[in-house]
């Protein structure tokens, strides 16, 4: 007697969508990522720039440090060279002590200075010995010439001159390290600021030179950001058109039920245990089962 089984399967054509999206939903799964693609995927830092080196470099110096060596790939520092040992201030604190001590001045002296000396001592003589003349011219007019009132008016005229003269002289002097005090105090204090100033202003031009590296930096990496994400979009774009091929056979499925069809299997036909398996292999394999169906 013949047996009749009825097996519900999908449109053709709908079998045949399905098989075509199983075919290469298994060809791109089993394609891996090639190493290209997978650096090109993976996340990466970008390197340190020639703005931020220098910054780098210039801190270095300011600190008496040597040539920096940086890596070529990455850029960051990788050695420091023997440098100096000499912050960048410290040339003029060094500065600054020679103009302190007791001898700080004399490099401040005026080099003129001998000369005001002599050409005012020279009219000082000058005019001591016209007051001396007068001293005598008035001793022939009151005859009193050559007496010996004459003589110690003449004695004690030149003993203050000698006393006038090296006062005088003396004064100048002091006058001239005076200046020269002063000199080197505001030498030694000019010094002193130049050595706060410099820092800061080294200081200011690292920072501005930093600054400016990290906006490269910001922008560099905002680059190799945007590359890897086009590289994963690009990776993964087969993925999203499959998914969406997917999604519509399953949509046509799942909204449109297919007519199933009857198929009558004679004795003749059955052919033993192999020829069931086929058949009921050729049940499951349909859209149906494989989308839920």
């Amino acid at each position: 007697m013949a047996e009749t089984t009825t097996i519900s399967r999908p449109a053709p054509y709908l079998e045949a969508a399905g098989q075509s999206y199983l075919d290469l939903l298994t060809k791109r799964v089993g394609q891996a990522p090639t190493a290209a693609e997978l650096q090109a995927m993976s996340p990466q830092v970008a390197g340190q720039n020639v703005l931020t080196q220098a910054a780098q470099q210039q801190a270095a110096t300011q600190a008496g440090l040597g040539a920096l060596t940086f890596d070529p790939k990455t850029g960051a520092v990788t050695g420091i060279g023997q440098g100096t040992g000499i912050a960048g201030y410290e040339p003029f604190l060094q500065q600054a002590a020679a103009y302190s001590g007791p001898q700080a001045y004399q490099q401040f002296m005026s080099p003129y200075q001998q000369d005001v000396i002599s050409t005012t001592l020279s009219e000082f003589d000058r005019q001591r010995q016209i007051a001396q003349q007068q001293i005598g011219a008035k001793a022939i007019q009151a005859g009193a010439f050559g007496s010996a009132r004459e003589g110690v008016q003449q004695a004690e005229f030149g003993a203050q001159s000698l006393q006038d003269r090296a006062a005088l002289e003396a004064q100048l002097r002091q006058q001239g390290f005076q200046q020269a005090n002063i000199l080197a105090a505001q030498a030694f204090g000019q010094q002193g600021q130049l050595a706060s100033l410099q820092p800061t202003l080294a200081a200011q031009q690292v920072q501005q030179l930093g600054a400016a590296g990290t906006q490269n930096l910001a922008y560099q990496q905002a680059v190799l950001d945007a590359q890897r994400q086009a590289a994963q979009f690009q990776y993964q774009e087969p993925y999203t058109r499959l998914q969406s091929l997917g999604a519509g056979i399953t949509g046509l499925i799942s909204g449109y039920p297919q007519p199933g069809f009857s198929q009558t299997t004679t004795p003749s036909q059955q052919g033993g245990p192999l020829s069931s398996a086929l058949s009921a292999a050729a049940g499951v394999y349909g859209l149906g089962t494989l989308f839920g169906k």
